[in-house]
């Protein structure tokens, strides 16, 4: 008799299906952070509201299925995967789009105005941290593919060099975090102390969208060494 569990029928054809629908979620909640701050720079209330209201939108999606995923998850799976490594994963997943929700929450909640010398590092930053979620994103869509080759050969070698590209991606995220960071410090006499502090904290959330996706990509890393 086949399961009436949508999740557990998923399942049935690769434990990995729901890991991907959720990273899509999880990515669709990512894409929004440029358009976030877009409208920010723009003096746009109602495009951050709208660009918050999709993010929460979409971060209640994805948590809906990380709870299903983790209720549907066999206890055993009988292939070269455990399946902490695949709560682990779904972990570093779900923190994309906590930390998307952190950063509209924060705007929406302090009313904030971007000063003109942070405008355009501050979009760079959250643009190139979008790129790394889109990185991580291709990858974890090549699981199956990975599975079916038993996490070895010419697709193993594939996302290695996904994953190498992940990491230098991120690594940009760091220069231009570090590079926004110095700018505040150099300009925070001209800003309001709660509004530098607040600052700082979104400059680290932002750059944490990208930190996030390179431990998915470093994850699955580990999988294939094993």
């Amino acid at each position: 008799m086949s399961s009436t569990n949508p999740f557990a029928n998923l399942f049935g054809k690769s434990p990995f299906k729901a890991l991907q629908v959720h990273m899509r979620i999880v990515l669709e909640c990512a894409r929004e952070i440029p358009p976030l701050f877009e409208s920010l720079a723009a003096g746009d209330q109602g495009g951050v509201v709208a660009a918050k209201e999709k993010i929460f939108e979409k971060e209640a999606e994805a948590d809906r299925i990380k709870n299903d995923l983790r209720g549907a998850l066999p206890k055993s799976l009988f292939m070269p995967v455990d399946r902490r490594d695949l709560l682990e994963v779904l972990q570093m997943q779900d923190s994309i789009a906590d930390t998307a929700q952190d950063i509209a929450g924060l705007l929406i909640e302090r009313r904030m105005e971007i000063p003109d010398f942070m405008q355009q590092p501050m979009l760079a930053l959250a643009r190139r941290s979008v790129d790394a979620c889109e990185q991580s994103a291709k990858i974890i869509e090549e699981l199956d593919e990975l599975l079916a080759m038993g996490f070895r050969g010419r697709e193993a070698d594939r996302v290695e060099k996904m994953v190498e590209q992940l990491n230098l991606i991120e690594d940009d995220t760091d220069e231009l975090g570090i590079e926004l960071a110095r700018h505040l410090f150099e300009h925070e006499d001209e800003i309001k102390p709660v509004s530098v502090m607040m600052w700082y904290q979104l400059i680290e959330w932002v750059g944490d969208l990208a930190d996030y996706a390179e431990k998915v990509g470093d994850r699955l890393r580990l999988l294939i060494a094993r």
